[in-house]
């Protein structure tokens, strides 16, 4: 079983845009094949790192649940659902040169999915042995974590913007984590769109009054901004980009 890393913060602190770098990295650095999950409800982590996103797993449960119920949904004669689902798991599969892609999909809808999701379990499980790396960008709430369709992480990666609000959130997916019973082995912080790459003294604050452990602060950087208002994907970033370097020194850090 592959190393699981799982990253997450609130809307809007580039979370995103970190885990994509941090795909590349491992990527760039000979760890692959990386099992990249998008497992928010907004994706697009396919945006970040440059491809076109296929159906999703929401999309698949859908049509199973659906199956037999709604003639746009027909899974063949003699076919088991699980089989089925196995048969289409390689439509879900973005399958790049050092990493494959799979998208979650949005929230379920009404009604008992539970074999539907027992089934994806399974078929994600199957893939996971494959990789090396499963890298995971989550929602805050780690939907699809908290109700076992992805496995446990090995590696918690909690990203924050500079604010103390940014940093109480983080702190709440942390005692959520508690609260769940995970148990990554490594639990950190990054501080990401930092002016000047620091932090002032009442974030510093905040993070030691959230108990977090600060792996490090990723400065502000206009170019990713540029890059975003192009539809340029941000691994597309120069070399020696502040953003790259200040991720590089956490990466290092975290010992991957």
């Amino acid at each position: 079983m592959g190393h699981i890393i799982a990253v997450s913060g609130k809307g809007g602190v580039g979370k995103t845009t970190l885990c994509g770098l941090l795909i590349q990295y491992l990527c760039d650095t000979g760890k692959g094949p990386v099992l990249a999950v998008d497992a928010d409800a907004n994706a697009n982590l396919n945006e970040v790192l440059g491809v076109e996103a296929g159906i999703t797993l929401g999309e698949l449960r859908e049509e199973i649940e659906r199956a037999g119920m709604d003639p746009r949904y027909k899974i063949p004669a003699g076919v088991s659902k699980a089989a089925y689902l196995e048969s289409r798991m390689a439509d879900a599969l973005m399958e790049e040169k050092d990493y494959d892609l799979m998208v979650m999909g949005r929230s379920q809808g009404q009604g008992c999915y539970c074999f539907v999701n027992g089934i994806v379990q399974t078929q994600v499980q199957k893939l996971q042995n494959h990789y090396p790396y499963l890298v995971v960008d989550n929602e805050a709430g780690m939907e699809h974590i908290s109700r076992g369709i992805l496995p446990n992480m090995e590696i918690a990666v909690l990203v924050s913007d500079c604010s103390r609000r940014g940093v109480q959130a983080a702190g709440r997916i942390a005692a959520l984590m508690e609260e769940l019973n995970f148990h990554p082995k490594k639990v950190g912080l990054i501080v990401n769109r930092a002016p000047e790459g620091k932090l002032d003294e009442g974030t510093l604050e905040e993070i030691r009054k959230q108990n977090l452990n600060l792996l490090g602060v990723v400065p502000q950087d206009e170019e990713i901004y540029r890059f975003d208002c192009e539809g340029r994907p941000t691994v597309q970033l120069p070399k020696d980009s502040p953003v790259r370097e200040a991720l590089k020194g956490i990466i290092e850090k975290l010992g991957l």
